[in-house]
């Protein structure tokens, strides 16, 4: 049979064949016929776009030409209907198909309704095959065969005998078709629409045929239902249609009066125009044909099952510890979905709401998870107990987003300018998919597809030309590589205190946000940040909802005696703080004076991290360790732990506040240094939310910065702190007793590992110097370490020793001095303590060997403990002690782990 004339586009082709109409008849599981006069029924229409004046395809619900009486049954709506759509992974193959069928059976709804896509892939393949024949590639030909191939032995796999036959022999009739079509394209260079869109609907087709049978194969009655008969849609635009709810439902009425059936397998994706020509629902057409058919029946609910357990509150792919929701509000998901997450499209959801019909998303994989189901806000209950504060339920970004400003003071109370830049982006088709305004009116900004900017600034230049010339505007910038990041939440609405947990989270995280935006419903908080900043960012406010685990990346440099014992307590106290504290610390870095160990994803196994150091350990670069541990976009805290007592490691501290890392350290160079740069440090402490913790730097593990801080903070007034300082000297001087020589405790304690390898280290002062400068300089003096007098207890002729051996063996030499000292104290009824003084009134401090009644609390102190009295305002009679151990490696440890906690408290860890 062939057309006369038939217009594909600009080209015009004599005498084309038209695909065999058996083709479009078969479509229809009612009787169909050919007619040469049109009649009361409505008509399939050729998607040439015309009807052939002697021809037409009856798509009639009664066969004209034949009288066969048929007992219509109405159709029953209602609750006792539930819809499952199935995506083309779900029918991917035999064995998933044979799989929905079992699922299908086994539901227990009474009557069910079944929307599939094509089999995987299947679609991109139709594309591609209108793709190849308009480009004139002629392998469209061999790419057909294999679309048929893949459906002729799938249908091999799930059926047989007469439903085979005559499933393949319509199979191969339509490839035939097809072909025909295809010809056809190929020669005029072009597809109109129509056409694509009549051949890219097949897949479907022949999915739910297929999964018809295979569910009647069970013995179950079940019908197949082409959507085309019964779902008519207006196109809007060129990517989107509405549905015509009114005429689909007379239709559906009229199809079941004809096919009553419990179990209904229909097309997703396909449908019909109101001149019923074969269009479709667009990309995501599937989900939107399930919702569309959940409003028809009425249904109970409508469950879309994918291959993922249901939605999660942040894409899992960038956020590991992303948890699934049990619920969502319809306008959650249409936000969510809005912004990225791969939820539905939100299309999908306008048709259920107004019977509020749930939607369950559901893992076809994993038929033990209950999904998520997205319902009226009235449904939902305390169901998501995973998240302690359930005002922000989700997190989605948009990538590849570019900001595009238009600013100037000719712009503040001009009516039109907003409309004007508007309607000018429409007019190059760009999607706007932000707003920001101030409310001075100054300037404008929203955000579009970066794709997309190009043509959108060139019509802004070229339409406020003469503005900016005559500068009442200043400018129409562009600011590219953005993402979008969306908090998402019902709760939100009226709840004080959402935006500013968001944006402190950023903060701490460093993250400088570009443009802000909400809507006055407050269901959605909208920023715009870097997009190399995305993943961090999307972490960083996942953790603070409590939603996932505080991860902060950290570098140890110095793994000596206190890094390593520090190492050790983080891998001993790992599985706790993942599992009870919520905290993630990942150790990217650990690093020495010669060797480095790096890693940049997961952290390093702290269980192996000596063997791991021999075996990929690097040559040490500071400068490459710092950008290893803090380059990771995907992990928005990083913290540097200095474990040395270098002053060129204490010098970069500055420069690391500034780039945001957390610096930690019980080293005391930088804040015993020059007075300048440790006010440079606090003040940047300060102004950012960058923190610089240093408790361990005075009595190793005891709180004496913390409680020093507490009392100015509470507004009490610092008079004197004294103490004992050195463990070192406290072991000393606590031995040095009852006659005993001076060098010979000194000998002692070096042999017990008390002092340094070199003892004129402790006994020069210089150590607790440095920690009175540290409390005077806390306490608010500003003194330099040189303004601290220090009694040094190295005899001035050994202090240029060669080595400590020599020391050692010349120190006894000098024992008298010392044991007249001991003599004089003990004859008063005291003892000697070497201590350290702040005297804040007089403004001054001071290291000396002092004498202490027996009764005194510093002469109480035993072992090598350190004793710290606060006299205050509040404590001036009796004053504030801390004592206990104030030097070795497990305290000193102990530590700085309890700062790093501190950080991760700051920083969102629930506390």
């Amino acid at each position: 049979m062939a057309l006369p004339m038939v217009s594909l586009g600009s080209a015009i082709f004599h005498s084309l064949p038209i695909p065999h109409t058996s083709h479009f008849v078969s479509r229809f599981p009612c009787h169909c016929s050919l007619s040469s006069h049109p009649s009361s029924s409505h008509f399939l229409r050729l998607p040439w776009g015309r009807e052939s004046p002697s021809t037409r395809i009856c798509a009639s619900i009664t066969d004209v030409s034949v009288d066969i009486a048929v007992e219509e049954k109405r159709l029953p709506k209602g609750e006792t209907w539930s819809v499952h759509k199935f995506g083309g992974t779900c029918v991917g193959n035999s064995s998933r198909i044979k799989n929905v069928a079992d699922i299908i059976i086994n539901d227990d709804s009474e009557r069910k309704i079944v929307v599939v896509s094509a089999m995987s892939k299947v679609t991109d393949m139709m594309y591609d095959l209108i793709d190849k024949a308009q480009s004139r590639d002629e392998s469209y030909v061999s790419a057909l065969d294999v679309v048929l191939e893949k459906h002729s032995s799938t249908a091999y796999d799930l059926i047989a005998g007469e439903d085979l036959a005559a499933f393949l022999s319509q199979l191969h009739q339509d490839i035939s078709d097809l072909k025909a079509m295809l010809q056809a394209i190929y020669i005029a260079g072009h597809a109109t629409e129509s056409f694509t869109e009549f051949v890219v609907g097949h897949g479907e087709l022949w999915s739910a045929q297929m999964l018809s049978l295979v569910i009647k194969k069970q013995g179950i009655d079940c019908k197949w239902m082409d959507a085309r008969e019964v779902l008519i849609v207006k196109p809007t635009r060129s990517d989107r249609v509405d549905p015509d709810y009114l005429e689909s439902e007379r239709r559906l009425e009229k199809w079941y009066s004809l096919n009553p059936s419990d179990v209904i397998v229909a097309t997703g994706f396909i449908a019909s125009t109101p001149q019923n020509i074969p269009t479709t629902l667009k990309r995501d057409g599937s989900d939107f044909s399930a919702a569309i058919m959940g409003a028809l029946f009425k249904a109970r609910q409508v469950t879309i099952w994918t291959d993922v357990d249901g939605v999660y509150s942040a894409d899992p792919r960038k956020v590991a510890d992303a948890v699934i929701l049990k619920t969502l509000s319809y306008q959650e998901a249409w936000e969510m979905s809005y912004f990225g997450a791969n939820v539905l499209h939100p299309r999908t959801i306008t048709p259920v709401i107004r019977y509020g019909i749930p939607i369950i998303i559901r893992n076809i994989f994993n038929l033990s998870s209950s999904g998520t189901m997205i319902c009226h806000p009235s449904i939902i209950d305390d169901e998501d107990k995973l998240i302690s504060k359930n005002y922000v339920k989700g997190f989605a970004t948009i990538d590849n987003v570019a900001l595009v400003n238009v600013e100037g003071t000719g712009m503040a109370g001009v009516p039109g300018t907003a409309s004007a830049i508007f309607s000018a982006v429409k007019e190059v088709g760009a999607n706007v998919i932000m707003i920001s305004q101030a409310s001075s009116e100054h300037s404008v900004c929203f955000a579009v597809p970066e794709k997309e900017v190009k043509a959108v600034a060139e019509v802004l230049q070229s339409l406020f030309h003469g503005a900016l010339d005559a500068g009442r505007l200043s400018q129409v910038a562009i600011l590219p590589n953005c993402s979008i990041l969306a908090a998402v939440g019902q709760k939100m609405a009226s709840t004080p205190g959402v935006s500013a947990t968001l944006f402190e989270a950023l903060a701490k995280a460093n993250i400088n946000v570009r443009a802000v935006a909400q809507g006055c419903s407050e269901y959605n908080i909208t920023v715009v940040v870097k997009r190399e900043d995305s993943i961090k960012a999307l972490r960083a406010v996942h953790s603070r909802f409590y939603l996932s685990r505080t991860t902060i990346a950290m570098g140890i440099i110095g793994p000596g005696l206190i890094g390593s014992t520090l190492i050790d307590q983080l891998s001993d106290q790992a599985a706790v703080l993942k599992d009870e504290l919520n905290i993630d610390l990942r150790v990217m870095g650990i690093m020495g004076s010669k060797l480095m160990l790096l890693d940049d994803d997961k952290g390093i196994n702290l269980e192996k991290w000596r063997e791991l150091r021999e075996e990929k350990g690097e040559v040490a670069n500071l400068e490459k360790f710092v950008q290893n541990v803090h380059g990771n976009h995907f992990i928005p805290n990083t913290v540097l732990v200095d474990c040395t007592a270098d002053s060129v490691i204490a010098s970069n501290y500055e420069g690391w506040l500034c780039k945001g890392i957390h610096v930690i350290t019980p080293n005391k160079k930088a804040n015993s240094g020059p007075l300048d740069e440790y006010l440079k440090l606090r003040a940047l402490q300060r102004q950012s939310y960058t923190h610089y913790f240093y408790e361990a730097t005075v009595g190793a593990g005891l709180p004496i910065i913390s409680t020093l801080r507490g009392l100015l903070e509470t507004g009490d007034r610092i008079l004197q702190i004294e103490g004992i300082f050195s463990g070192t000297l406290s072991y000393i001087f606590n031995n040095f007793k009852n006659g005993r020589l001076f060098s010979e405790v000194v000998a002692e304690a070096r042999d017990a590992g008390y002092t340094e390898p070199d003892p004129r280290d402790d006994l020069s002062g210089t150590d607790v110097a440095r920690k009175v400068i540290i409390l005077a300089r806390e306490s608010g003096l500003k003194l330099e370490l040189c303004d601290i007098p220090v009694e040094n207890l190295v005899p001035e002729p050994l202090r240029g020793s060669a080595s400590a051996q020599e020391f050692m063996q010349q120190l006894p030499k000098f024992d008298e001095e010392l044991a007249e000292k001991l003599k004089d104290a003990e004859r008063g009824g005291e003892v000697l303590r070497y201590v350290g003084v702040v005297d804040v009134r007089n403004r001054k401090g001071i290291v000396e060997l002092r004498r202490y009644k027996k009764d005194d609390p510093f002469a109480q102190v035993s072992g090598s403990d350190n004793m710290i009295a606060f006299r205050t305002t509040r404590y001036k009679t009796q004053p504030l002690i801390v004592r206990g151990p104030g030097a070795g490696a497990q305290v000193t440890a102990a530590g700085i782990f309890s700062d790093i906690l501190r950080l991760a408290s700051y920083l969102g860890a629930p506390s």
